[in-house]
């Protein structure tokens, strides 16, 4: 045995396809309590990396936006208004912002979002 070794498992058994661990297995790991965190943040300092200039409002709106769409849409599995999804807008944002320095900063978002989301709703 070796004092200095360190093992970490990572589980989220309500995501779709997980399972939880076994007790027996349980029982040899310590609980640690995680937050949620800060999404405006995160996409207000993405944004800023990307050049965008108004990042704070814009940040706000993307994740105002999915976090309606996760209280009044369907939950559905293919679905998906985490973090995986504000960080494909902020992406494509950022895609688009390369491409048309030109075009307001809002309207690059709010295409951004279209983009990324238009083939979820019309596909299934």
């Amino acid at each position: 045995l070796k004092l200095t070794a360190n093992c970490f498992i990572t589980m989220n058994p309500g995501y779709a396809g997980r399972s939880e661990l076994p007790d027996n297995l349980k029982a040899l790991f310590r609980s640690v309590a995680m937050m949620v965190p800060d999404y405006a943040l995160i996409a207000q300092i993405s944004l800023y990396s990307f050049g965008f200039s108004d990042a704070e409002n814009l940040a706000r709106k993307i994740v105002t936006t999915y976090k309606l769409c996760s209280e009044q849409l369907s939950s559905q599995s293919h679905y998906d208004y985490g973090m995986r999804a504000v960080k494909s807008v902020l992406t494509a944002a950022g895609n688009l912002l390369r491409k048309y320095p030109n075009e307001k900063e809002n309207i690059l978002v709010l295409r951004a979002i279209m983009d990324v989301n238009l083939a979820k709703f019309l596909s299934f």
